[in-house]
């Protein structure tokens, strides 16, 4: 998670224009600044400003380890109203530097709840921020390009806001900048739980089929939860595990998780370890930096695109059978088709820009996917994508 820092208490000059009743700030590179209301955390914390079209689903948004680095601002406007509970995490600590939101947290109201999103907020020392024109910011953001920003907290609305700037300025932004190590585990474990039902809560895998091992940049649980749900017993290893590290597992599966950062960045160390397991013949599958990760493993390239995709009303095709899938997504970062190699054949492309969302290789059993079908936003349109890992564990085999 970022490291937050203390607001500054002494105003300066250009505090003056801090309306009554601001106990919070976001601050751009650019100069620009939103004032509104604080919420959880106090402090402050630098980030890339980024957009999230979801309507539901902040508590996994926010939990995402692909957000590290990113303060993210929700477009919906009514976030915090279903509260916050100890299921809905996709991992223990939170990397999001920060929240937009353009109205105030209201009293939970859902029979999960278990505590108001505010007190969520602040036990895992998360900063927002309420009372900001979403709209305005996401154009912003749509028009000009993800900025850098410093999202700041002080009950008593003291700021210096030159020192604001300047942080969010010497930032370095996420270009060239790897993360996955600081979300990813420290050391290997198992993991059996498996998808969570009403009323019965997440089921346990205890009856496995076959093994995956699990190279972690930043996994989300979910996902974990879909490979053990299709009869896995799931060993995730860290982000750095070398060829011998994963092989000595004897996987019949491995997969290439979700993760924050530039997917040049991580390679440096993923990529060489990716290539000697696809010299096994052991079957891959990757989701969104996985998949970003398997193509610089191929001999494609990445770059970074100038908004992103973040949401959960993404449409995707599926150029195999021609099926239209609604997708849930989070990445800065995206492959260049007519980077792709020969044997390598383009799968799913979006159809909001054209970019590409899958791939896979002629003959061989690996395939990837840019978006998160574990993320259920069609609900199950992808759920497919995980059978398909299966099946191909099973011809092997």
């Amino acid at each position: 998670m970022s490291e937050n820092t203390s607001a500054a208490p002494a105003p300066s000059a250009a505090d003056a224009s801090r309306p009554d009743g601001a106990t919070a700030v976001l601050v751009l590179a650019d100069g620009t600044v939103l004032w509104g209301r604080g919420l959880g955390a106090v402090g402050a914390s630098v980030g890339e400003v980024c957009f999230n079209t979801s309507m539901t689903g902040y508590q996994e948004i926010l939990t995402d380890p692909s957000y590290a680095g990113q303060i993210i601002t929700f477009t919906f406007p009514h976030i915090g109203n279903t509260g916050a509970n100890g299921e809905d995490i996709e991992t223990v600590t939170p990397a999001a530097r920060g929240l937009v939101l353009r109205a105030d947290i209201t009293e939970p109201s859902n029979w999960r709840a278990t505590r108001h999103l505010d007190d969520w907020l602040k036990s895992f020392d998360l900063i927002g921020i309420s009372g900001i024109d979403t709209r305005r910011l996401t154009r912003r953001i749509r028009d000009g390009g993800a900025p850098t920003g410093v999202i700041a907290h002080a009950p008593d609305g003291r700021f210096d806001l030159e020192a604001l700037i300047a942080q969010a300025r010497q930032w370095p932004g996420l270009e060239g900048m790897d993360l996955a190590k600081d979300v990813s585990c420290r050391q290997t474990y198992s993991w059996n739980e498996g998808m969570w039902k009403l009323g019965q809560g997440y089921a346990t895998q205890e009856s496995p089929r076959h093994h995956v091992v699990a190279i972690d940049y930043g996994a989300k649980r979910n996902i974990l939860r879909c490979l053990a749900g299709t009869g896995a017993k799931v060993t995730v290893v860290p982000a750095t595990a070398t060829v011998e590290d994963v092989m000595r597992h004897k996987p019949d599966g491995v997969f290439l998780s979700n993760g924050p950062g530039d997917p040049a960045a991580t390679g440096t160390y993923a990529v060489p370890t990716i290539r000697g397991l696809m010299d096994t013949g052991v079957p891959m599958f990757g989701i969104c930096l996985g998949h970003q990760l398997m193509a610089l493993a191929l001999g494609a390239e990445t770059e970074k695109m100038p908004r992103g995709h973040r949401g959960a009303n993404h449409p995707v095709k599926d150029l195999e059978t021609g099926r239209v899938e609604i997708t849930s997504q989070n990445h800065g970062f995206v492959v260049k088709p007519d980077s792709l190699p020969a044997d390598v054949e383009v799968t799913h492309v979006s159809l909001f820009d054209g970019t590409n969302e899958g791939l896979k290789v002629k003959g061989r059993p690996i395939f990837s996917v840019q978006y998160h079908p574990e993320a259920s936003p069609g609900p199950e349109d992808s759920h497919y994508l995980f059978h398909r890992f299966v099946d191909l564990i099973d011809r092997r085999s």
